[in-house]
């Protein structure tokens, strides 16, 4: 587009965005390459895989690592053109609370939009706990890779990943330009990662860690002890857990040119990507990572995916692609920050957090939410504490930023098909009659999975292996509701209006917001 052009878009989208109730506040840089960005980037697809690999592996080795990936890919997709649709409807940062509610009925429409909004915020921020966490660890395990003898203790990868985190709220706090061209350098880096790995690992893997097609595509290890049925529906938790977090795309539509058409796209191109590359790639493993699963997966490394390069690579070159995909982990935490950030700074403007008069606040200088980023950055701190009650505790990290997102997700999708017909006002991107199907299907799968993550790894289980997650979000859940009874019920009256022109006018029985 030339400047022209762009300008006079950027004007229609502030125009577009008062119509919903709220006036411009960030400057529009984010471009439709941006928007699809933010969302790519947060997946950071290999760095991911290997944070998470260790899922797949004991619950089907190859053939789940092959087939879990694809199954889960296609229904997380229809979660993604389930939330585009709105997306494009409703072009907000605050978007899945606001959404919800919007459709939600008037009796229901407060309690449900804070419930979504602290589901979002928390996981929002347990998200960028946890690529972070996935950054301390895997700095850890290149140290031990240059050195086999050392062994990394809590408090020494805690450090690390304080670090991390620090110097993402520092990046964070730049001006939003600056953010945004970090984005297409992060898409950049990220797909040559992947194309890398996709060329060396098949020529320089030794023959005898080259597998059969049968084995390769069709050989089932369990190791875990689980059913192999649901051992393999177990492995969907690698995939579900790298292809999240995806409405960071939405928590940045008011900085981004032509909105209502980039953001839903951006969604729907940055999961359907990461599901076809994702799959070439773990094809790839499966070819060459050798038959010895309990190897790779009890591995004094203390990274599967660190073991399946050593072995391919040797040690020169998988440091090579660590150090790299090192540096793509950490790029996933800077988006993933600026993401809790702008949902935070949405869910603070509404005054729906303790103390949103201080958070709802931009730097004069960076034009940036900065007392935002340092909230989401000291939650993360807090919530990564947990790893010192042992690795079932910051395994619950993991899945709290898939449950509480998931949990965020659902609502305002079951809540636009039970409102009324006329209610939702469809945007540039629509499903047309394959709208419900879709938006079923995603439900129905989120259920399922959130469901899922609170299972522990193994049948048998003791104190130190439970699953923790359940405890972890009903303490969160808990506090959200007894600040909601506390503050909410009488405080919070929905998305607050900072503007005169509404396009969405309260619905019956609504007040005026």
């Amino acid at each position: 587009m030339s400047t022209g052009t762009v300008d006079t878009q950027r004007r229609l989208d502030d125009q577009h965005l008062a119509l919903f109730g709220y006036r411009r506040e960030f400057r529009r840089v984010f471009t439709k390459f941006g928007a699809f960005g933010i969302s790519f980037s947060i997946i950071g697809l290999f760095p991911s895989i290997a944070s998470v690999l260790g899922y797949a592996i004991p619950n089907g080795g190859t053939a789940s690592m092959v087939w879990g990936w694809l199954t889960a890919s296609v229904f997380i997709l229809a979660i993604g053109l389930a939330m585009a649709e709105l997306a494009s409807a409703i072009p907000t940062s605050g978007g899945l609370y606001f959404w919800t509610y919007q459709y939600a009925s008037p009796q229901w429409r407060k309690p449900l939009a804070w419930a979504v909004g602290y589901c979002n915020t928390i996981g929002c921020i347990a998200a960028v706990a946890s690529i972070d966490w996935g950054c301390a660890t895997q700095i850890m395990a290149a140290a031990t890779l240059t050195n086999p003898s050392f062994s990394p203790a809590v408090g020494e990868t805690f450090a690390v990943y304080l670090a991390v985190v620090i110097s993402h709220a520092l990046l964070c706090c730049f001006k939003t330009s600056v953010l945004a061209h970090l984005q297409n350098a992060y898409v950049i880096l990220n797909i040559a990662l992947c194309l890398g790995i996709l060329i060396a690992v098949p020529i320089a893997t030794p023959k005898e860690y080259h597998n059969k097609a049968s084995y390769a595509l069709g050989e089932f290890t369990n190791l875990d002890g689980w059913p192999n049925g649901f051992a393999f529906i177990l492995s969907w938790m690698s995939p579900v857990w790298t292809i999240c977090s995806f409405d960071a795309s939405v928590h940045i539509s008011e900085e981004v040119v032509s909105a209502a058409t980039a953001v839903p796209w951006g969604i729907v191109l940055a999961v359907s990507t990461s599901g076809v590359l994702g799959t070439a790639i773990l094809i790839t493993l499966s070819f060459f990572m050798g038959t010895d699963m309990e190897a790779i997966a009890n591995n004094p490394i203390g990274q599967p995916m660190a073991t399946i390069l050593f072995n391919s690579l040797g040690k020169k070159t998988t440091l090579a692609f660590w150090v790299i995909m090192v540096t793509v982990q950490y790029m996933m935490g800077s988006s993933m920050l600026l993401a809790a950030s702008r949902q935070t700074f949405a869910f603070a403007r509404d005054g729906a957090l303790p103390f949103s008069t201080y958070l709802y606040r931009l730097n004069s200088f960076t034009e940036a939410p900065v007392n935002t980023v340092w909230f989401s950055a000291v939650g993360a701190i807090l919530l990564g504490l947990l790893a010192f009650a042992g690795p079932a505790a910051i395994d619950a990290v993991f899945a709290l930023s898939v449950v509480g997102l998931y949990v965020a997700y659902s609502i305002p999708i079951i809540c636009r098909f039970c409102a009324p017909p006329d209610t939702f006002r469809r945007g540039p991107f629509h499903l047309g009659r394959w709208g419900r199907p879709v938006a079923v299907v995603a439900v129905l799968f989120m259920a399922l999975i959130s469901v899922i993550f609170l299972f522990p790894s193994r049948p048998q289980t003791n104190r130190t292996d439970m699953n923790y997650t359940i405890v972890v979000m009903g303490v969160v859940l808990l506090l959200s509701f007894a600040w909601y009874y506390v503050h909410g019920k009488n405080e919070f009256q929905g998305p607050r209006s900072t503007t005169t022109t509404r396009l969405l006018p309260p619905r019956q029985g609504q007040g005026q917001t």
